[in-house]
């Protein structure tokens, strides 16, 4: 796929609840009387989701799962589950830093305040160092121009990388995290543009101008900026993996890959991001982005749609079907997404890594929960080398995985079925 770059033995069990919240941890052996729903999905699960569920920590696996009820007067309440997840264990993210930095660039639109500035007006992007790239047009956008919006649609399209570095260089890599750190989010790093080799570190901190166009007018301009996020005390463990990785030659090195230096986002923080934009009431203010309600329409109908159903720009199903970043649930290709099924959601996949990020709304039987996943699947031990195993067992576990967990939903009991219509669009 080329959406990325990127792109239990002895068991504990444990409950620990804090503001809602239930954690687990449990074995495919010895399982505690005290089960959850999560803990009945994975068990009741578990010839289908080997081998990865009987030997979670050779994936690096990580589960997040959110029920969703509503009262009388729809507000809806969160319990979630979790399953080997923590905030310090490195994972890559690949692909999954778009939908913070796609959040944070729409936001900055509407701090500007500036007028006739808007997601849509051109955005010029100039180079004044290498190895910085312009943009002056794109030839996949309805007047030939790029734009935010455009490249927001590009992003929850086909996950587009060069949108995503667009988007990067017009925040700014220290307003990027700030920002982000500011609202709560604490456990990130986001560093470095995708698939840009040529950039080092400090390239990275180095951000291009950008100039806004209608017409021949400057509507809003912002010179080249260098600036630098430290994450402070994110105590990663892990960042060196691996037996071996080849380098930017295609030479074979021995010893393990570092990611020191690439990007972070904590499994946790993205269900957050995903879950404070769809659910900005359920969280205290100073955490939202800063949307307006059609923001809100913008971004729910680009992360939900499928690739075919984009005019501008426009993607041949044949090569982007619609599984092609729907994971969860579908990600092998063997099943149809049915038509009463919608997900609002972003994943990831580069080195290995699996990662899908997701809300999943069925119409028809009104139902509703999120869902948040990760997983290595690097049987050689080698990064860089194109040799991974998402084809053999990464896409069919999130398949089989999504399906288990829509197939429970579907027969869990609710007191009041939820209104939906603020998820439903004419695509």
């Amino acid at each position: 796929m080329h959406h990325s770059n990127d792109l239990l033995s002895t068991w504990r069990f444990g409950i620990i609840c804090l503001l809602g919240s239930v954690s687990l941890s449990f074995s495919a052996f010895n399982w505690s009387a005290h089960h959850t729903p999560l803990d009945d999905i994975l068990r009741n699960n578990r010839q289908l989701l080997k081998p990865v569920i009987k030997h979670p920590d050779r994936y690096r696996l990580q589960i997040i799962y959110t029920q969703i009820d509503r009262d009388e007067n729809n507000h809806p309440k969160f319990k979630t589950f979790t399953y080997r997840q923590n905030e310090t264990d490195y994972f890559y993210p690949a692909s999954t830093v778009k939908m913070p930095t796609a959040f944070m660039a729409l936001e900055k639109i509407n701090h500007l305040n500036i007028p006739g500035l808007t997601r849509e007006t051109p955005m010029f992007t100039e180079a004044d160092r290498v190895p910085q790239t312009p943009v002056t047009e794109d030839t996949t956008a309805v007047n030939g121009l790029p734009s935010v919006g455009h490249y927001i649609r590009k992003i929850f399209a086909v996950s587009d990388n060069d949108a995503y570095n667009r988007l990067y260089e017009f925040v700014g890599q220290r307003a990027l995290n700030q920002g982000l750190y500011d609202k709560g989010f604490h456990h990130l790093r986001i560093t470095c543009r995708l698939e840009a080799p040529d950039y080092l570190p400090v390239d990275n901190q180095i951000t291009n101008a950008i100039v806004f166009r209608d017409q021949d007018r400057v509507i809003y301009s912002q010179g080249q900026i260098q600036s630098q996020w430290i994450a402070p005390d994110l105590n990663l463990r892990d960042e060196q993996q691996g037996e071996g990785y080849l380098d930017r030659d295609g030479t074979m090195v021995e010893g393990p890959f570092d990611f020191s230096q690439k990007n972070y986002i904590s499994l946790r923080t993205l269900h957050d991001v995903l879950k404070t934009v769809l659910f900005p009431g359920s969280v205290p203010e100073k955490q939202r982005f800063h949307f307006t309600p059609e923001d809100y329409r913008f971004i729910y109908q680009a992360m939900s749609s499928y690739p075919r159903e984009f005019r501008h720009p426009y993607y041949d199903a044949q090569d982007y079907p619609d599984h092609y970043v729907k994971f969860l649930g579908y990600g092998d290709g063997n099943h149809p997404i049915p038509d009463s099924v919608r997900i609002f959601n972003k994943v990831g996949d580069a080195y290995g890594y699996l990662t899908d990020v997701a809300y999943v709304v069925d119409f028809k039987h009104r139902i509703e929960y999120l869902v948040a996943v990760n997983l290595l699947v690097n049987g050689n031990g080698i990064f860089n080398d194109g040799n991974y195993d998402y084809e053999t067992t990464g896409f069919p576990f999130l398949a089989h995985l999504g399906e288990a967990i829509y197939n429970f939903e579907l027969t869990r009991p609710r007191e009041y079925p939820p209104d939906l219509r603020r998820f439903e669009f004419n695509y």
